[in-house]
């Protein structure tokens, strides 16, 4: 049995906002946009066509769930968006009018920087460094 992560729920204040920023912006994938109801649809993007892992975008109801857009990790660092060309898609993405929260940086596990989407929450945008060869 293989278990994995299928889908993360991100609150986000209108459906059609949503994914025009993840579409447009950040270049993801629209795979599913399903009307539940007059008010509520099942919408699912994620960053490539066969990835493991997309997003939900819930329509926030109520006050509680109104106040938790961008906030979902108590404003640190909450999704992770993985890379083989982190200076072309961070060029691509600043070009689309993604706001970077930092210059790029390089640290042990590869060179990373932090983003915030339009809803506030805050994303890595990262390209792991790669394993050193064997020591001859």
């Amino acid at each position: 049995m293989t278990l994995h992560i299928s889908l993360i729920s991100l609150l986000v204040n209108d459906y059609d906002e949503a994914i025009d920023h993840y579409v447009r912006q950040l270049g993801f994938l629209l795979l599913e946009d399903t009307l539940l109801s007059s008010e509520k649809r099942w919408v699912v993007v994620a960053p490539a066509s066969g990835a493991q892992t997309g997003l939900l975008l819930a329509k926030a109801v109520g006050e509680s769930q109104t106040a938790a857009i961008g906030r979902q990790s108590g404003g640190r660092v909450f999704l992770f968006l993985e890379t083989d060309d982190f200076y072309g898609k961070y060029n691509a993405m600043s070009e689309a009018g993604i706001v970077f929260l930092e210059t790029p940086r390089h640290e042990a596990y590869g060179v990373v920087a932090v983003f915030e989407d339009k809803f506030g929450n805050r994303w890595d945008l990262i390209e792991r460094a790669k394993p050193a060869g064997p020591v001859v």
